[in-house]
C-alpha cells in the first residue's frame, strides 16, 4: 500500500492529551453502535453498561494536544490520508451514482476516552466507532497495535479497512438509512435486532469494499492484490463466530452483530468487484432474513 506523500484530509480533531468526560447516552443507535462495537472488540456488555452507570458529569474537553511520537506521527498522517481517500472517493459516487453532494465526516483523534455529541463517553475499549449525533468518527490509534496483535490483521490496509468501514456507517447516515433502523429498533426483539445489527455492519462493509474499488483511479493511496487480501484478513478476523469461539468456545448465531467472518469478507468483495454503491442493500437479501 503507496500512500506516503498523499493529500491529507483537513477534517478532523485532535484531543489527544486534553481531558474530558461525561455520562454515556445509550438510547438510540449511537449508543447500540458504541456497545456493540465494545463487544466487538472483547468488551463485555454489561461490564460497558456498568461503566456508562458509573461515569460522572463532566461535558467539556480541557487540555492541548500532547506531543506525539514518530509512530504516532506516522499513524495520524497515514490516517488522514485514508480518510482524504474516502472523501475523494465518496464526493464522486455520490455525484455519479446518486445525483448528491457528499458531507465528509470528521476524524476525532483521542486517548482512552472522549466526550461525543449524541453517543456519550466513548472509550478505547469500544474500538473505532461512528457516531450517528455528531456524523463524527472517534478513533484512538492504539488500535491499530490491537488490530495486529489481538486480531491478527496485520499490513496497513487492514487499519485502512477499518477507517473506510467506519466512514460506511456515515454513508448509511447520509442516505438516510441509520435514523431509519433507529426507528425500528424500538419495535423489534432483540433477535431482530441482532438482525438488523449484522445487516447495517455488512453494508458498512460493502461500502469500505466500493471505496478500495476506487482508490487506484480516484485517490493518492495505490493498492495491490496484497492489499485487498490484508483487507479480506481483516474482515475475516472481526467475525463474530470468528471471535466468540475464541472468547467462549463455541458461537451463538442468534447473539451476531456484525455478521460472521464469511459474510463480513463477502460483503467487502462484493463492494469491491463491483464499485456501485447501489449493489449493497443488505436489508434486502434473503439470506440475511
Amino acid at each position: 500500500m503507496k500512500w506516503q506523500g498523499g493529500k491529507q484530509s483537513g477534517n478532523f480533531e485532535d484531543r489527544r492529551g486534553m481531558s474530558g468526560g461525561g455520562k454515556i447516552a445509550l438510547g438510540g443507535i449511537g449508543g447500540i453502535i458504541v456497545l456493540v462495537i465494545g463487544f466487538l472488540m472483547g468488551g463485555d456488555p454489561t461490564q460497558l453498561l456498568q461503566q456508562a452507570q458509573n461515569m460522572g458529569a463532566q461535558t467539556e474537553q480541557s487540555g492541548q494536544p500532547r506531543e506525539l511520537n514518530p509512530e504516532e506521527k506516522r499513524l495520524t498522517e497515514f490516517s488522514l490520508t485514508v480518510l482524504q481517500s474516502t472523501e475523494d472517493v465518496w464526493t464522486k459516487l455520490f455525484k455519479e451514482q446518486m445525483q448528491k453532494n457528499y458531507t465528509p465526516t470528521t476524524l476525532v483523534f483521542y486517548d482512552g476516552g472522549t466526550q461525543t455529541d449524541g453517543c456519550g463517553m466513548g472509550q478505547a475499549s469500544y474500538g473505532p466507532f461512528y457516531c450517528p449525533g455528531d456524523q463524527k468518527i472517534y478513533l484512538d490509534l492504539s488500535f491499530s497495535k490491537e488490530l495486529s496483535d489481538k486480531f491478527g490483521a496485520k499490513g496497513e490496509f487492514a487499519m485502512a479497512y477499518v477507517i473506510a468501514h467506519e466512514v460506511g456507517h456515515h454513508i448509511q447516515q447520509l442516505v438516510g438509512l441509520l435514523p431509519q433502523t433507529n426507528a425500528a429498533r424500538g419495535k423489534l426483539s432483540e433477535r431482530e435486532n441482532n438482525k438488523i445489527s449484522v445487516m447495517t455492519e455488512l453494508q458498512a462493509d460493502f461500502y469500505a469494499g466500493v471505496w478500495a474499488h476506487y482508490l487506484n483511479e480516484y485517490t493518492d493511496i495505490k493498492i495491490d492484490y496484497n492489499d485487498i487480501m490484508d483487507g479480506m484478513k481483516a474482515a475475516e478476523a472481526v467475525g463474530d463466530d470468528k471471535l466468540q469461539t475464541e472468547a467462549q468456545g463455541y458461537a451463538v448465531p442468534e447473539s451476531f452483530t456484525h455478521g460472521t467472518s464469511a459474510q463480513r469478507m463477502a460483503w467487502f468483495k462484493k463492494g469491491y468487484d463491483s464499485g456501485d454503491m447501489r449493489s449493497g442493500n443488505t436489508f434486502e437479501d434473503p439470506s440475511l432474513k
